[in-house]
């Protein structure tokens, strides 16, 4: 029997009468490109989960129409690009709800403070493109791991103060007409951190990011206000969801707080 005969029993109908909200591929891993704020190309690894809305009268959906979409042409994308696969997921499938989550480790070169020395720092990335009768939008999201000194302690320990690292996740829109980058979050979760991280540090290096986290201790609720202030003053964001939980040196436990802003 040749493929033109065989049976399609995905289309065909269903008498159940029940549409399904959600169906489709989950964590598909496949190679992307993704385009820094300054138009650099990096190459790294994405993690796809790719959904449409089912009527209720179809039976199912064409599962191998999404992976067909990310085999055709350069698999290439900014947050700032991403509702394009949205709207080829909506046109291929036929469908007016579609919903695309992407993870993906973006890396970025730092120097080291003192010593100058480059390494390259990555960050864990989600892009949600959306698609429904509102139209498609696209939230951005990144984990950025920091350290965090503890305040109570440095005021009553004789020889140092407890810190750890932390994770300040933030998962930002940005409003219309406004281009906002993920480096800009990166940026500002970093700088609000009582120290940022580094892949390499030398011995110099190492002195200078223990003493300039000694200089600025944190509370959790500290780095969430902190980050918040300028997350309010931003035009360019019109909502934000703000985390940050610090990994506890002397505790089994983490300290946790949050943030959520639906600016307009």
């Amino acid at each position: 029997m040749s493929a033109t005969h065989l049976p399609d029993t995905q289309n065909s109908a269903d008498t159940r009468r029940i549409i399904i909200d959600k169906v489709g591929i989950k964590d598909i891993t496949y190679p992307i490109t993704y385009i820094d704020c300054d138009g650099n190309k990096i190459p790294t690894i994405g993690i796809f989960t790719m959904t449409v809305s089912l009527p209720e009268h179809v039976k199912g959906t064409h599962m191998s129409r999404f992976i067909e979409i990310l085999h055709e042409g350069p698999c290439e994308f900014s947050a700032h690009n991403f509702d394009k696969i949205v709207d080829k997921v909506r046109e291929r499938l036929k469908s007016d709800i579609v919903h695309i989550t992407l993870n993906f480790p973006f890396f970025r070169k730092k120097k080291a403070p003192s010593s100058g020395v480059e390494s390259m720092m990555d960050y864990q990335v989600a892009l949600y493109g959306t698609l429904n009768k509102s139209g498609a939008q696209v939230v951005m999201k990144v984990v950025v791991p920091v350290t965090s000194l503890c305040p109570c302690s440095k005021s009553i320990s004789k020889y140092g103060a407890h810190n750890q690292r932390s994770h300040i996740t933030i998962k930002a829109k940005a409003a219309k007409g406004k281009t906002l980058y993920i480096e800009d979050l990166i940026d500002l979760a970093e700088r609000k951190a009582s120290c940022e991280l580094y892949a390499i540090l030398k011995r110099d290096d190492e002195k200078m990011v223990t003493e300039r986290a000694y200089n600025n201790p944190a509370f959790v609720e500290d780095l969430v206000r902190d980050i918040a202030v300028d997350l309010n003053a931003d035009d360019r964001i019109s909502y934000y969801r703000l985390e940050s939980e610090n990994f506890e040196s002397i505790h089994n436990h983490s300290a946790y707080a949050l943030i959520e802003n639906q600016k307009c």
